[in-house]
Parts: C-alpha cells; structure tokens; sequence
C-alpha cells in the first residue's frame, strides 16, 4: 500500500491547510503493567495533536526497543506489534512536522545509543528557535550522528547522549538549558522514565498517578483514558524523573510561565484541563463573549463542527438566539492513500461537512468557527451556506485575527498568506462574502481562560514573541534540511527529507 502523505482528506487543497496541530507526548513507568498498549491508548486520545507518524520505545530493564512508521496510531500498530514491546517503562509519540519534513526518518521517538552505552528515547512536543545555533555548536564539537534526521528532536537527543562522564539525567540538566523555544519532552534509558518543559512551558505537559506507576501525557484526556489520575502539571523549567526508587524533579531554568493560548482555542481536546481550566468550558465562556462583543439579528446559531461547537452554544446562550446543527461532519474524514482529481478537489469542504438544508433555509445564520487563518475554508462554507438557502450568514470568530506565524509547535500558514495581515476585518469580511464579521477581543478570550493575561502567549495574534526568535534566515520547518547551504564548519549530515515542502514558519519574518 502507497504511503498517505500526512495530509487530513478535509484539507484536500495541498496549498490550503488550516493551522496544524502540534504533536502529542506520552510516557509510562508501571512495572506489572502492559506499557505497550497503555501508550498506545495514550497516544491515541492525542491522536489531534499529530498525523503523520506515530511510535513507541519500550524498555524491560535490558534494553531499549523502539517501533515507529508513518501512519495514524491505529494503523501504525496492531495487536501482534503491541504484544511485542514488552517491558516495564515506554514513551510515545503522534507527530505532525514542525520542523523536518514528514519522513520515516523524522518519526519520533528518536533514538540514540549514548557514549556510555544505554539507549536513549525521546519525544518532543513543540519547536525550537535555536536549532541552527545548537546545529553548528554540535557539529563544530563532533557531535555523532546530529544528522541523521532533521528535527530538532533529534537533535536534543544526540545532545544528550554525547556526554560520555554523565548519566542520561545529569546530561540533561546540562543541555535543556541550552535549548530556546517551546519543549515538552518525555525520554527514557533502560531504567528511567524522564519528561521535561520548558522555561516558558508553552505546550502542555502533565503528571498523572497510576496505581501501579506514573504516566505524563500532553493532555489529561489522555490520562483519563488509561485510568490515571492528575497529580500536576510538569512545571515550566522542570525535569522530572521516574525509577524504581520513586519520582524526583529538580529545576533547570526559572520558570516564567507563556503557555499557548491557541490550545484553549483549538487545539486541545474539549474534555483536558489546562492550567485548571476546563477546556470546554472556556470555549463555552469565549462565545458568550462574542455575543456581547459582537451580538447580530438572526434566527439560528450553527457551529463548524467540531472545533466551533461549544462556542456556539456560549454565543446561543448569551445571545438568545436557538442553537442548532447546521452543518453535519462526516466522522470518517481522516488521512487518505487516495490522491483526489481536479474533480474530487473541486468538491472541496463538502467531504467534511453537508449543510441541512432543511434547518438552513430561509434563515439568517451566525456561524462560530475557531479561527480564519487564509479565508479560503469559510469562502467555501459561506458559499455553500447560501446554496441551501442561508438569507444572511454572520461569521464568528473565537480568536482574535491570526495576524503571525507560530515559531513554538503550530504549524500557521506563512505571515504572507495569513488573510488577517494584508486585509482589515471588513476586507476579510469582504474577501469570504458574509454579512457581518466578528472577532473575540483579546482581552475577551483572555478573559475566558481564567489565566492571567502575562502568563499567556498570544504571539499569534500580537506579534510579540515571549521566546526571542533567531535570524530569520535560520528559522523555519527545514533548517536542519537547507543547514548545508550555511556553510556551517564540521556537516558531516545528509538531507533526509526535502526542503521543498511548504509550511511552518518559512522565512515568515521576510515575506511581506
């Protein structure tokens, strides 16, 4: 069977994603208990974050194994694979490429033997903004094997290992506090389980307590699934370490707290708490502000299914005006191995949602989606919407305009093709054909996380990054692959993926 090109089949416009997820983490330490697939179960609530790849590293004390290929979770593993990691500590990855392409190589966990001869696995949730700068400095060391792939990810793990006189833990402590940029990580050896965050703890991470061992997850949907329960948050700047002889942290960095205010928006699952705050019931909050923000004269409220979902019934309540479903999601649209005609592409957003035509027609409509990155989605959806009959359609919108791109895990169009930089609201307005056009405020979505406002990171929508950013030059999904151009003394590395692939924040910083 052909390899799926890690493409959602509702983004079927190759030049047209939405904003993509950043990857999911997961890690086990349960002597007694089937690691293999408790990851696997983990993995697979967090299957959101990540579709491209998937994998597991398993260790029973002996040795390291780890298992990974392209792939959703469920069809990367089956029952047989699942019953042959066996051990008593594993950590997992689902993976959606922020920096490197989506190669077999660049599937995580990665892998290192280290100097003194243990095995080393990583997973990495987030990006880097120093890569290039930790790239040189390892290669001019003689680092082994710091190309083998071309993510940052790996690149972490190759620092790690290269310290002969140090246990995996100590090693550490020495390089997370080199790294800049947004990191959630879980890794492991032969007899530890070890996850760690960033200074800045910009992607979610927490600890959760089984009866028989530890768990640390990106969610906490994810711990609800294998039975854990919450402990914490892994704190920003802190290393924390599972063994037999129980759990220790200790801090790297000062913790100065930034975490992404888009996961509160879209990309955390509704059932996770974050920061104690329920996700659902913050999108609930977000759309009644927009009511009050931006009320309208209309008959039903419609949700974009799924992500628009709680904010609309925020928006019907606070607004008055009937909820109701408007548009029906196909449940099955996942990746596809079938690359679409001209034809089939022209069909466009009616592979993921159908409008009723029924409840649609003859009504005045506000429709509540999660953000409108190039516009083209919502030009799709107004239009259907008036096909089957919509009189007026009024556009709401649970995050303020996305006006830049994401150095720090999400994967935004280039600040070139993000609609809100070159057009005003009512240019947007005018560029989709709606009726009227509202954005939550700031301070409203803000307001609806319940997190102090200098805790957050809404670089996104600001432009102020809280993570100094490099050269723009050096900054990118494929700084790793396009590495050799930059004549950079010791590359020894080879290119495992092409730097021809579009996304991520390519040279956003340059481009009008």
């Amino acid at each position: 069977m052909p390899r799926g090109d890690g493409r959602l089949t509702h983004d079927l416009d190759p030049h047209s994603p939405g904003p993509q997820d950043a990857c999911g983490v997961f890690g086990v330490w349960a002597p007694g208990e089937e690691v293999a697939k408790l990851t696997y179960f983990g993995l697979y609530a967090l299957q959101h974050r990540g579709q491209e790849a998937a994998g597991i590293a398993v260790s029973d004390g002996a040795s390291v194994v780890v298992y990974k290929d392209l792939g959703l979770v469920s069809q990367v593993f089956d029952e047989a694979t699942l019953g042959s990691l066996r051990g008593h500590i594993a950590v997992g990855h689902t993976r959606y490429s922020t920096t490197g392409a989506s190669t077999w190589e660049n599937a995580q966990p990665t892998f290192r033997t280290t100097e003194a001869g243990t095995g080393l696995a990583l997973c990495h949730n987030g990006n880097l903004v120093n890569t290039s700068e930790l790239a040189t400095k390892a290669a001019d060391a003689g680092v082994p094997g710091v190309f083998s792939a071309t993510t940052d990810s790996d690149l972490i793990t190759a620092l790690i290992a290269a310290h002969p006189d140090l246990s995996i833990e100590a090693a550490a402590m020495e390089v997370l506090p080199q790294l800049r940029g947004a990191f959630s990580i879980t890794f492991m050896d032969e007899d530890t389980l070890y996850a760690a965050r960033d200074p800045q703890g910009v992607r979610p991470l927490v600890l959760g307590r089984l009866e028989r061992g530890w768990v640390v997850a990106s969610e906490t949907a994810a711990l609800d699934i294998v039975g854990a329960s919450v402990v914490r948050e892994v704190e920003p700047g802190e290393l924390i370490a599972i063994d037999e002889n129980g759990l220790r942290s200790q801090h790297f960095a000062h913790p100065e707290p930034k975490g992404c205010v888009f996961e509160y928006v879209y990309l955390a699952r509704p059932d996770t708490t974050i920061s104690g705050r329920g996700v659902h019931a913050a999108r609930v909050e977000i759309g009644r502000r927009l009511a009050k923000e931006h009320p309208a004269e209309a008959d039903l409220v419609i949700p974009v299914p799924e992500s628009g979902t709680p904010a609309a019934v925020g928006y019907a309540e606070a607004s008055g005006i009937p909820y109701g479903l408007g548009l029906v999601k196909n449940s099955y649209v996942g990746r596809t191995f079938i690359q679409p005609s001209q034809t089939i592409r022209q069909l466009g957003i009616r592979l993921k949602l159908n409008p009723l035509r029924d409840v649609i027609r003859g009504k005045r409509l506000v429709v509540v989606d999660d953000s409108i990155v190039r516009g083209n989605t919502q030009r799709a959806l107004i239009r259907m919407l008036r096909e089957a009959g919509a009189i007026e359609v009024h556009v709401r919108i649970s995050s303020p305009p996305v006006k830049w791109p994401c150095f720090y895990g999400i994967d935004f169009a280039s600040r070139a093709e993000l609609v809100a930089n070159g057009l005003d609201i009512d240019g947007v307005r005018a560029s989709i054909n709606a009726d009227s056009l509202g954005y939550v405020s700031e301070q409203g979505l803000i307001a609806a996380t319940e997190q102090p406002a200098n805790r957050l990171c809404t670089a996104c929508f600001t432009g102020q990054y809280p993570i100094p950013l490099g050269e723009s030059e050096v900054l990118g999904k494929h700084v790793l692959e396009g590495i050799e151009h930059r004549a950079i003394s010791g590359w020894t590395g080879q290119r495992a993926g092409s730097a021809n692939v579009p996304g991520g924040a390519e040279d956003a910083l340059t481009r009008p």
